[in-house]
């Protein structure tokens, strides 16, 4: 059974940072590429990042440079350091697994992020 769980959203104000993690179980975590995706309220889902098996690693424009994504391949977990914050961040951040393309397969529940200016 698969297992895809979200942690470390927070309220922090404009500019403050937050790391989220992303733990994964049921499929061999080394093979799939990992992603983190937001919603905002009245949003549709949007692309943050990516970090393929390969390492090589994709960023949205509203997050480069402020972003950093990275994985733990012996622990499972995937991370995301959050720099700079501004309150357009402010979403459900959730994770995805994509084990087999095209697209994502698994999704966490979402840990909810909020930057308040």
């Amino acid at each position: 059974q698969v297992h895809v769980v979200e942690s470390g959203g927070g309220s922090v104000q404009t500019g403050g940072s937050l790391r989220l993690s992303c733990t994964a179980s049921g499929f061999t975590f080394s093979d799939a590429s990992m992603g983190w995706f937001r919603q905002a309220p009245g949003q549709e889902r949007a692309w943050v990042t990516t970090v393929f098996p390969s390492g090589k690693l994709q960023y949205s424009e509203p997050v480069k440079g402020r972003f950093t994504v990275s994985r733990d391949n012996a622990k499972a977990t995937l991370y995301l350091q959050m720099n700079n914050l501004n309150p357009d961040d402010g979403a459900m951040y959730y994770c995805a697994a994509g084990v087999r393309r095209p697209g994502w397969q698994y999704w966490g529940q979402g840990t909810q992020v909020t930057v308040s200016s």
